[in-house]
């Protein structure tokens, strides 16, 4: 599995943490889509769109975008088709989980701006260990998204 890595300016910082932390603590294959450096004029479909291109070709890839919400980034991702982003800027959980045992989520968008980086590494790990439940109901609603 390779988690592709993209971001704006506003979650630039994050991003470039928890890089380090998925290659380095995680083991795993990391490809970065940018932003490369701090621009405030970026514009994050610049850098999403080949992310969500990159997971949407492939089963097995994973995504994990960032801005200030992450909100703007995960309407980015979700227009490419096979990419479904789910949003998650701290709080319960359940919901990082819930986006990949029902909807098998392969983008995960963090809005940096309300996120602490140790959650967002508790977040990003327990994204990456949940596996898709394969429920016949859930297959069912993912396909109908096109």
């Amino acid at each position: 599995m390779k988690i592709h890595f993209a971001s704006d300016h506003a979650g630039f910082v994050l991003k470039n943490e928890l890089l380090a932390f998925v290659r380095d603590e995680l083991k795993l294959e990391v490809e970065d889509h940018g932003a490369t450096k701090l621009d405030q004029e970026d514009d994050y479909p610049d850098f999403i769109k080949p992310a969500a291109l990159a997971v949407a070709s492939s089963s097995e890839d994973r995504a994990i975008i960032f801005g200030g919400s992450g909100q703007g980034e995960a309407m980015a991702a979700n227009r490419v088709e096979g990419a479904r982003a789910a949003v998650f800027y701290g709080g319960d959980l359940s919901i990082v989980k819930l986006s990949r045992e029902h909807n098998d989520a392969n983008v995960l968008s963090l809005g940096a701006r309300f996120i602490t980086v140790d959650d967002a590494k508790t977040a990003i790990r327990l994204w990456l260990q949940t596996e898709f439940s394969g429920d016949e109901r859930h297959v069912r609603r993912i396909q109908k998204l096109g």
